[in-house]
């Protein structure tokens, strides 16, 4: 048995390779050159070089004192689990004469004799972490990497990962840890040549939300991550970090200083600039010399343990009062222009009086307080006319969580602060209200390709959940990397085959639960991503059929995605997904497992009502009912967000709205146009608005958009209602609670919008969505939802209420 240790730190990223066919193991009879696999993050050139390398036997990795060290070990790890039996590593002066045959490997600068001759004019990009590589097969197996710094040669090694072939056409990458007894895999590397640099200078996250912050475990494994996609940035800002923001004067107690230096070093092997920010804003007294001291002495510790990248974060944040009388003195009345004062003062102190006298220290980094927008004021002209040339600042966006990004509106930002603004991207994270119960599994998107030549690097904001983060991540280090060549579709079909070590069902069944998760909130009235677009064709296309008479194949189409979706958590759960992906997604596989039986269920009963057999499927819509209640039921614990143990969201205004849709036809089965949302052609009116409010007006109950709500006044006894169109038979009301629910409330129904009949009255034990289904008897005009008892002090807050029923006539 060879000796094919596989290395920690071997990561699955090429699971969406295209059949590549059977390759023969030798080196001297080589098969057709097969499409190259896909790389990610996508290079700026890349192309056939000829023949593959055959990977086989002992290999000769040519290296010298200026090889970065972590490609270099990295580089080994590669070989020996991919075939390699042996790797000798050896100067450039001292490769031994029996050499020849032997897959050499060259690593290292650029500008090294051997590397520049064997490139064979594959040119190094003379750019910050550029790099070359060149695969040539035949009699003289050799591979060169290049790269014009340390960073580049790690990212050749990156490349060059990518770029293993399975000769058994199997694309799976190998395991984290040592083989079973076996018979051995035969690998190639594919026969390339990759000319490669990024567009953007600082591309990665910021871990800047608020809740559970990330354990030391994770934060570890996110730094291999963001080495193996060439993310290069780590910003560690954890709101609940108490030593962060509340505590920032204090030092570190001693264990906690001993992980974050471990992280340091592992941030730096993988070329990641670890980034340390202290948020003193919410005590800080900006005229006190020993406030000025405590911060620098904060700093000082993590440069002592390796750390050369600083920030000074001022976001949520008051500038409407001071921490201490001195600031009245020294900077005037509290206020836009005086808060920008104080600010500079600080900030300049820093970045001239540590940052510059710290050597390989980079620029010091700032959030201000205002941070989301492009409207000109006191405060950003006081902070661009003051504020050093060499600070950099954040900005996320044209909101907190902007529904796109433009070069227009990076341009207009970095003319209000006087500088190129480096984006804190808030995606994927989902600490604020209108992500609660969601994981934000949808691409990277919306963010214009060309800002590379407007920005200075863009930052993800991930969520509580690090393991599912790294889908949107595995985005951004693609756009930032080559933000022309960028294509979210494709991106995400890598990411996912990534997390699911090349096991191509268990690729699809993540695309399938992602899909169930693609809703992205913003803080405003519409998501920037949409909920479940690929569910969201198929039910559009059911009930297009349906409507048609094609019904016996809407159900077969449909059945068998729904199956897919009933399948996808056993399929992601069993295969080779990654753990703590699994382990992040818990309750979202778990209450997707019964959503999916629901809808096959609904699905039988829809045929069997087809099929004549009105028994069996009442049944059948029994059972699609429990499992909907079960679903319902599911909750995450433990809650690592803010926003608590709640439910979690799975596919909702699609999937739900579907099986509401097919109950209400098969009990309005003899109805003509049973089952449509009677709400949204409908007149939502209410006893109140919250604080009068537009944005909380009734008429959000009923306009399609799970980003807007209505919001009661603060009283027990608020209703909404809704003047159908025409009177209707309804036979089902939905409603969509935001976090300010109702513990008991009635739905009641009127014929004339002034008579109220309660038909339901319900006790809802969380805030989610809920289905009450009524007895479509007579026909009604006016349907309300009567509030009893509110669950907290504020009024009763709904997203959307629908109606579901037929029409009268």
């Amino acid at each position: 048995m060879r000796n094919r240790r596989a290395a920690l730190g071997v990561h699955f990223a090429l699971a969406s390779a295209l059949a590549m066919g059977l390759l023969t193991h030798s080196p001297s009879a080589e098969a057709a050159p097969a499409p190259l696999p896909p790389v990610t993050p996508t290079p700026q050139s890349i192309a056939r070089s000829g023949g593959d390398a055959v990977v086989t036997g002992r290999v000769l990795v040519v290296a010298d004192g200026d090889t970065d060290t972590a490609a270099r070990t990295r580089l080994v790890s590669e070989l020996r689990s991919h075939g390699a039996d042996r790797v000798d590593v050896v100067a450039p002066g001292a490769v031994p004469a029996a050499a020849r045959g032997l897959l050499t490997v060259r690593l290292g600068p650029a500008g090294r004799p051997d590397i520049s001759g064997a490139l064979a004019g594959t040119a190094v990009p003379d750019t910050a972490e550029g790099y070359a590589v060149r695969v040539e097969g035949g009699r003289d197996r050799r591979i060169t990497l290049a790269g014009h710094d340390a960073a580049g040669q790690f990212y050749a090694v990156q490349t060059l990962r990518q770029l293993f072939v399975p000769a058994d056409g199997d694309d799976r990458r190998p395991a984290a840890t040592p083989r079973a007894a076996g018979p051995d895999r035969e690998w190639r590397v594919a026969g390339a040549a990759v000319s490669d640099h990024p567009d953007m200078p600082l591309r990665g996250t910021i871990e800047g939300f608020y809740g559970a912050p990330w354990t030391h475990a994770e934060r570890l494994d996110q730094m291999d991550f963001y080495g193996d996609v060439k993310a290069n940035t780590y910003i560690y800002a954890p709101k609940d970090d108490p030593y962060h923001r509340g505590k920032w004067r204090e030092p570190y107690p001693a264990d906690k200083l001993a992980e974050l230096g471990e992280l340091v070093r592992r941030a730096t092997d993988n070329h990641v600039r670890f980034t340390f920010a202290v948020s003193p804003g919410e005590s800080v007294c900006y005229s006190d010399p020993a406030d000025r001291t405590a911060l620098k002495a904060k700093l000082q510790a993590l440069y002592d343990l390796g750390t050369r990248a600083f920030s000074v974060p001022l976001d949520d944040i008051s500038y409407t009062r001071w921490n201490c009388p001195g600031d009245q003195s020294a900077y005037g009345a509290p206020g836009r222009a005086a808060a920008a004062r104080a600010q500079v003062d600080l900030l300049n102190d820093v970045q001239r009086d540590f940052v510059s006298r710290h050597p390989g220290t980079a620029p010091l980094q700032t959030v201000p307080t205002e941070y989301g927008d492009l409207t000109d004021t006191a405060y950003k002209q006081t902070l661009r006319a003051g504020l050093d040339p060499a600070v950099v600042i954040m900005w996320t966006g044209t909101d907190v969580v902007p529904p796109k990004i433009t070069v227009d509106e990076a341009d207009r930002a970095s003319a209000l602060f006087g500088r190129k603004v480096f984006v804190w991207d808030n995606y994927p994270v989902n600490d604020f209200g209108n992500t609660s119960g969601r994981l934000l599994l949808a691409p990277y998107a919306q963010r214009e390709a060309g800002l590379s030549r407007h920005l200075s690097g863009i930052v993800a904001n991930p969520m509580n959940q690090p393991y599912a983060s790294k889908v949107a991540v595995f985005g951004v280090a693609d756009f930032t990397w080559n933000d022309t060549a960028y294509d979210p579709a494709a991106n995400l079909r890598r990411a996912m085959a990534r997390l699911a070590g090349g096991d191509r069902s268990a690729t699809e069944a993540l695309l399938v639960f992602g899909d169930l998760q693609h809703l992205a909130p913003t803080f405003g009235a519409t998501p920037w991503q949409p909920q479940a677009p690929a569910l969201a064709a198929r039910v559009e296309r059911f009930w297009s059929q349906w409507d048609t008479g094609d019904r016996a194949a809407a159900v077969t189409e449909l059945r068998a995605y729904a199956e897919a979706i009933r399948r996808a958590p056993e399929v992601v759960r069993g295969g080779r997904v990654e753990a703590g992906f699994t382990t992040d997604a818990a309750p979202w596989l778990d209450a997707t497992a019964l959503w999916g039986e629901a809808a096959v269920r609904m699905l039988d009963a829809l045929d069997a009502r087809l099929e004549g057999d009105a028994a069996r499927a009442d049944e059948l819509l029994a059972v699609s009912h429990d499992l909907q209640r079960r679903a319902r039921d599911v909750r995450i614990v433990p809650a690592r967000n803010t926003w608590g143990s709640v439910q979690p969201k799975v596919g909702d205004g699609v999937l739900d709205v579907f099986l509401v849709q097919a109950d209400v036809r098969l009990r309005l089965w003899d109805a003509a146009g049973g089952g449509r949302n009677l709400a949204v052609k409908g007149t939502a009116s209410a006893s109140g608005v919250e604080q009068n409010l537009d944005r909380l007006a009734a008429r959000h109950v009923n306009d399609g958009q799970m980003g807007t709500r209505w919001a009661s006044d603060y009283t027990d006894a608020a209703w909404v209602q809704i003047a159908l169109a025409e009177p209707a038979r309804v036979a089902a009301v939905t409603l969509a609670w935001e976090g300010a629910c109702a513990a008991e409330y009635a739905v009641q129904t009127s014929v004339n919008g002034t008579d109220w009949t309660t038909v339901s009255t319900q006790r809802p034990g969380n805030c989610g969505t809920d289905v009450v289904r009524l007895t479509a008897g007579e026909p009604v005009t006016h349907v309300r939802m009567q509030g009893i008892r509110r669950k907290t002090t504020w009024g009763y807050s709904l997203y959307e209420m629908g109606v579901y029923g037929a029409p009268a006539s």
